[in-house]
């Protein structure tokens, strides 16, 4: 248990990617607020199209996937409704939905994370170094696109850094639920990627994008743009270099069946 305890912490510290935001005045972060805004938004649209919803389909299906998919699409879109989060209508508003949506889906992925870590480390020792740099690859320009969102939804960046680092943790409760039920590690992720999937859709869709869209000069909407491409491209390079994490867990299972009988050869 000690390996997927320690590739999971290391996981969630970088998180805390974002303190070197911390030492730029407002003004500087201000300016780059909305490229940190491009990139989540391609990391979140990469993140689904490449990653969550190609492995939820190989488990689920492509109905069952899609199906889970849009319903999260709706719940998200339900939960800020119902709970006022999304627009602030009110005088002395301060901090908007899309910044808890974030943090919700955020939790909910990397918990997934976790669950995957803990099934490849149950395989054998390198599928685990692999799947965690696979992971780590992904998070590192999420995390520093996560934290623009939340400063931009009106966090300061002392609460923006503490709330993104409670949302990484979650990968360490992923590991350990995912430790002690390996064998159902692929069943239970894939519902819980397309998921996760659908409220990254409806994160990137429905807050992300527009607020990108609002931008009038020609020049920072294509320099936003380029980074938009650059946050899809850094998902896909992923599958490019670690093609073996896709599938792995569910082409090892029988392994891990045999290993919990007593059969670890």
């Amino acid at each position: 248990m000690i390996y997927p305890l320690l590739a999971t912490l290391i996981i969630s510290l970088l998180s805390l990617i974002g303190m070197v935001t911390l030492s730029l005045s407002n003004k500087i972060l201000g300016k780059i607020v909305i490229l940190l805004l491009s990139l989540s938004a391609g990391t979140l649209l990469g993140g689904a199209f490449f990653h969550l919803l190609p492995e939820a389909i190989h488990e689920l299906g492509a109905d069952l996937a899609l199906q889970v998919s849009l319903g999260s699409f709706l719940l998200f879109f339900l939960v800020e409704k119902i709970l006022h989060w999304r627009h602030c209508h009110k005088p002395g508003c301060k901090i908007h939905s899309f910044g808890f949506m974030n943090l919700i889906g955020d939790a909910i992925h990397n918990f997934i994370d976790g669950l995957v870590i803990a099934g490849a480390f149950a395989i054998d020792l390198r599928l685990g170094l692999i799947t965690t740099l696979s992971i780590g690859l992904h998070e590192l320009p999420q995390e520093i696109g996560d934290f623009g969102v939340l400063i931009h939804a009106g966090f300061s960046k002392a609460r923006a850094l503490f709330f993104n680092f409670m949302s990484a943790s979650t990968v360490i409760l992923g590991a350990v639920v995912g430790y002690y039920l390996s064998h159902a590690v692929a069943p239970v992720s894939a519902l819980l990627l397309a998921l996760a999937a659908g409220g990254f859709l409806y994160i990137a869709a429905s807050d992300l994008l527009p607020e990108l869209r609002q931008e009038k000069s020609l020049r920072k909407v294509m320099a936003s743009f380029f980074v938009l491409l650059v946050g899809i491209s850094l998902m896909y390079s992923v599958t490019l270099i670690f093609p073996e994490h896709d599938h792995g867990i569910e082409a090892h299972q029988g392994e891990i069946d045999d290993c919990q009988s007593g059969d670890c050869s």
